[in-house]
């Protein structure tokens, strides 16, 4: 199992150095480069201070100065706020900038909120409409001249300046939750990531069945696309601990909940919590369920849980840092996990060769 960074920039109050939790967050990365993570994620997001990502481009250029092995994924691009062309030579252009390692992750979007602001008069379930045309056409751009006349976007005859450095193109990863996505994204051999937000491991399993289902769909000679799940992510030293991220999750929820509603609600980038007891009354949300289904525990739960994922078939986690916890508890997580988690899943065959 290769494990993977996935982190933002979140601020809850005015009062909040922006430029002390972009330090943080690039600490983070780093850290994350020095235990053997595979690669670190930066999502992209646009007028809020949940997560502040409005070009992971930018993000990526910048952790690719201060790294030198790990690589750096977009998780995700929303497709629909992009020109394929755009798209195109922003991510070669990172590609080279950090050496050939950059993975594009594309995904439909996320918030309605999102759509009326950069996409006005688009329905978030039109989305992933938006990425079937999108991704294909990167993928020419990247390899030479195209000329396209589709439904969301037409040119004349171009190609992507520069070029990646990648052969023969950076990975591409899909985040999917319908049947018809994975058929899709399986179609063209793209990784598959999935999130369960807070949802029991059965939900897992549902969408490790739509993989391989889809599976029948995958071009002759194109190898097995990787599945990724992620989850939310703290490890502490003691059981007692339960509660810190049990708490910083709901609190967490309750403005994601806010963005995830047909409108939202968000006040000068600031997203308001809903009721959270309310929210903590849900399926999937009290705490006995967040305990249990998020990637909450000592580093011997934590092991276990992630011995079941395996066992469905996720070859790659996405350890899901920023929903709220304070910089120390963040920073204690990701030692014990790389020190005390990641070493039980250990390629043995790279064990076997350094003994």
């Amino acid at each position: 199992m290769k494990f993977h960074l996935f982190i933002s920039m979140e601020r809850f109050s005015p009062a909040e150095d922006m430029r002390d939790i972009e330090r943080h967050v690039l600490d983070m990365v780093q850290r994350a480069e020095d235990a053997g993570f595979e690669t670190a994620w930066a999502s992209e997001h646009h007028t809020n201070e949940l997560i502040v990502a409005p070009n992971p481009f930018l993000i990526l250029t910048r952790w690719a100065h201060y790294t030198s092995k790990l690589r750096l994924g977009t998780g995700v691009v929303a497709a629909p706020y992009w020109h394929p062309i755009k798209l195109a030579e922003e991510a070669a252009l990172v590609d080279l900038y950090s050496g050939g390692r950059l993975d594009l992750g594309v995904g439909s979007g996320a918030f309605q909120y999102e759509f009326d602001r950069m996409r006005p008069g688009v329905s978030q379930t039109e989305g992933y409409l938006y990425l079937q045309e999108i991704v294909p056409l990167v993928e020419a751009l990247w390899t030479g001249d195209v000329a396209h006349n589709g439904k969301y976007w037409s040119f004349p005859t171009a190609t992507s300046v520069p070029k990646p450095v990648q052969e023969p193109s950076p990975p591409i990863w899909i985040t999917a939750r319908s049947p018809l996505t994975y058929d899709w994204a399986m179609s063209h051999g793209y990784n598959l990531t999935c999130w369960p937000i807070t949802r029991p491991i059965a939900e897992l399993e549902e969408y490790r069945q739509r993989y391989e289902s889809a599976l029948k769909y995958l071009p002759a000679g194109k190898p097995r696309p990787r599945f990724a799940a992620m989850r939310h992510t703290t490890v502490y030293d003691r059981k007692d601990q339960w509660q810190v991220p049990v708490d910083a999750m709901a609190i967490w929820s309750a403005r994601f909940g806010n963005l995830f509603s047909t409108s939202g609600t968000v006040k000068n980038g600031f997203v308001p919590p809903v009721d959270l007891a309310e929210i903590k009354s849900r399926d999937n949300f009290n705490a006995r369920e967040l305990s249990e289904n998020l990637m909450f525990g000592t580093p011997e739960e934590v092991r276990a849980k992630l011995k079941g994922y395996e066992a469905l078939g996720v070859d790659t986690f996405l350890y899901f840092t920023s929903f709220g916890l304070d910089r120390a508890t963040e920073k204690r997580s990701l030692e014990l996990f790389a020190r005390e988690v990641m070493p039980a899943f250990a390629d043995d065959t790279k064990l076997a060769a350094t003994a």
